[in-house]
């Protein structure tokens, strides 16, 4: 029986000077994984080869400096507080991304991209989904390696082994009063967060293959299913975070998320079930209803030339 999930004791190993950084390796990965699959849906669209990638090229560094920008906006202490160093808000290779800041302008970043290359934004959108949610399962194992994002103490056999960290060092240390490097045993969230992904990804595709939706839902989809998840999750950790009005402030984000995705869908989805109307209306007048200017059918017809 496992009586508990242990947590590696280093992040960082070096060749040579340079260090090779287990949360920038996990990233990458992610970064990796998404492009392929949004390349290979892409296709299916209609999309041509290689144009994942060139929107890709404007979408990962938006990206990147969104979840950077959110992440120091919204934990600005270790920055700028008393005993903070503002330098270190550029180190985003020792971790620290906020996923909301991250979606918000890699999306800008992958408009502009779509629009340089001539590529359907929302059919670019539907496409990345599920990689995008499958690049943050992965992701997430960078945390686990850097001994963050974890929550409440527990007795659990799942339960995660926390070590003492030096962050600078990306290695465990002795705690302070003790003789073990160990902290103590907490709810794995970066693992459920991690499964829940990796299951938001399996439904996308699941619905995308048996459900005719209009463009830019499966997007939109992604969206409200992540953030009902993260809500939950994020109301289990216990590392340090902002509060609003007693919620931590990733809780609040989920919701303000969850409701704009929300709304995109239905909005997305009824400018279709107008234009359907509207279609159907017209077709419906020419192959039911006989012109103003001609002569019903059923009524008999008067010639202009007589015999």
């Amino acid at each position: 029986m496992i009586a508990s999930i242990p947590s590696p004791e280093q992040s960082v190993w070096f060749i040579g000077w340079f260090p090779i950084r287990a949360y920038a390796m996990f990233i990458l990965a992610g970064i990796i994984v998404a492009v392929w699959i949004t390349q290979r849906r892409l296709a299916d669209r209609g999309g041509k080869p290689g144009q994942a990638l060139d929107v890709a090229v404007w979408a990962v560094p938006f990206g990147i400096l969104g979840g950077r920008l959110y992440h120091v906006i919204s934990s600005p202490q270790a920055y700028f507080g008393e005993g903070g160093h503002p330098l270190n808000a550029f180190a985003v290779w020792e971790g620290g991304l906020g996923i909301w800041g991250a979606v918000a302008l890699g999306t800008l970043g992958a408009w502009i991209g779509c629009r340089r290359n001539a590529v359907s934004f929302l059919d670019y959108a539907d496409s990345a989904a599920p990689g995008v949610v499958l690049a943050q399962a992965i992701g997430r194992w960078g945390n686990y390696f850097n001994n963050e994002l974890f929550g409440a103490r527990t007795d659990l056999p799942w339960g995660l082994e926390i070590h003492c960290w030096d962050q600078g060092a990306g290695a465990a240390t002795t705690c302070a009063g003790s003789t073990t490097n160990i902290l103590g045993t907490f709810q794995p969230t970066f693992l459920y967060e991690s499964l829940w992904c990796l299951l938001v990804a399996l439904g996308l595709l699941l619905v995308d293959r048996r459900l005719s939706l209009a463009k830019g839902q499966i997007f939109a989809l992604y969206g409200i299913l992540y953030t009902l998840g993260r809500g939950v999750i994020e109301m289990l950790r216990s590392d340090q975070a902002n509060y609003v009005l007693g919620l931590r402030l990733n809780v609040w984000t989920s919701l303000i998320v969850f409701a704009g995705a929300a709304f995109a869908y239905w909005r997305l989805g009824r400018r279709v079930d107008v234009v359907d109307e509207e279609v159907g209306g017209s077709v419906g007048l020419t192959m039911d209803e006989p012109a103003m200017d001609e002569p019903a059918m059923d009524e008999p017809q008067t010639s202009q030339h007589p015999d």
